[in-house]
């Protein structure tokens, strides 16, 4: 029991790579490619993903609740499946319009993960710091490889394979998924008793405020994630051309600095198993305001390094709101806790990808960073009213 128990947690972090990994494919190819066959500019081209991160967002509150209501391993199932063969129709595209298409069928199955694939993964464990910290790797790598593979697909073969081939690849995984849980059943590997403790009308009242903190939090730092992960091809592209001119170059150092700032990841989830959250979250917001003010007007080496800097702690802030979430939610709703927490993320971030596009167009990117700067400290204050030492933050899930 105890290898299936891992087996499956290797299918749910390989689903976690895979779900940002199709979601990021559009912003190499229309960055580096796209914008030149079809004779657009990068401002003009990348609107078209909107669609696809609407979808992303508010299909979650669907999937997570068909999730709790029917069965969440086979949602993963119907992820996996489901967003290869979208990927492989939008290969197809030959418009902006169709690919705009193509990319909202992708977001409406990429929905399906976080809800329902983040609730198996803090299922009956008793420290979930960890464990999420470990499958937020697994997604960054996701991003960091949608770089790298896709800038390299379009130098060696089209842009088109870029979707192809991961799609292929999802649709196998699918097949193997369901016949693995098919096998046998997957228990949690440690049965948690539920808190039995009376809810107060001051619980209550705590619970709401941690809540309204989270969704708060999430929202802003949603516009931050999208904008540093959407953005950062085309900000090489911008800021070390000369030492990264192909497509390939540039997804290389995407690649080194996504996976470099995975590690961030690891540590964050150690240490919220062991110190205060509240504590480690401060840190985290206070060190990306940091970074974002120091970005502005570097390029070549010193911009390369600052964005190892900022992407380190903006990968860091993500298992922080979702160890919240796990902590606070019961099982039996958890999945749509986490999908009302991811529709927060993704809706912002779909409303970030026509604001990065109009702040290039008008601004430059060093507007861009002086509005992270600001919502990273807007974060600051939102999570300085998080209570200190309160039962509810140490609560365990079932």
């Amino acid at each position: 029991m105890k290898n299936r128990h891992q087996t499956d947690f290797l299918f749910l972090n390989i689903g976690h790579f895979l779900d940002h990994l199709f979601m990021l494919i559009f912003a190499t190819s229309a960055a580096l490619k796209l914008s030149s066959e079809w004779g657009m500019s990068y401002a003009e081209l990348i609107p078209y993903a909107t669609p696809g991160f609407v979808a992303f967002g508010i299909c979650a509150i669907p999937a997570g609740w068909l999730a709790d209501k029917w069965d969440r391993r086979s949602m993963i199932v119907l992820f996996f499946i489901g967003i290869g063969i979208a990927s492989m129709l939008t290969s197809l595209a030959t418009s902006p319009i169709q690919i705009g298409i193509g990319l909202f069928c992708i977001g409406i199955f990429a929905a399906i993960y976080h809800p329902v694939g983040l609730s198996l993964v803090v299922q009956g464990r008793l420290k979930t710091g960890m464990p999420l910290a470990i499958n937020g790797v697994f997604g960054n790598l996701g991003v960091a490889c949608a770089a790298l593979f896709t800038g390299f697909l379009i130098d060696k073969v089209s842009w088109q394979s870029a979707f192809i081939f991961p799609g292929v690849v999802s649709i196998i995984i699918g097949i193997v998924y369901l016949f693995f849980i098919r096998g046998g059943n997957i228990e949690p590997r440690e049965k948690i008793n539920k808190d039995k403790t009376k809810i107060t009308d001051t619980s209550r009242k705590t619970l709401l405020r941690i809540v309204a903190i989270v969704l708060a939090s999430t929202a802003l730092g949603g516009l931050i994630f999208q904008s540093t992960t959407f953005a950062l091809p085309k900000i090489f592209d911008e800021r070390i051309g000369d030492f990264a001119s192909s497509a390939s170059q540039i997804g290389w150092y995407a690649f080194i600095v996504f996976s470099l700032a995975a590690i961030a990841q690891l540590i964050v989830g150690y240490l919220l198993d062991k110190r205060s959250l509240k504590t480690i979250f401060i840190a985290v917001v206070s060190l990306q305001a940091m970074f974002f003010a120091i970005m502005q007007n570097l390029h070549g080496i010193p911009a390369l390094l600052v964005s190892i800097g900022f992407m380190l702690v903006v990968f860091g802030q993500i298992p922080i709101n979702d160890v919240l979430v796990g902590r606070i939610a019961s099982s039996a709703w958890r999945s749509r806790a986490f999908a009302i927490r991811y529709i927060v993320t993704f809706s912002v971030m779909a409303c970030s990808v026509p604001l990065i596009s109009w702040i290039h167009a008008n601004h430059g990117f060093n507007t861009l960073f002086l509005l992270l700067s600001v919502t990273a400290v807007l974060i600051l204050v939102v999570v300085s009213l998080l209570p200190s030492n309160n039962s509810m933050l140490r609560h365990t899930t079932s």
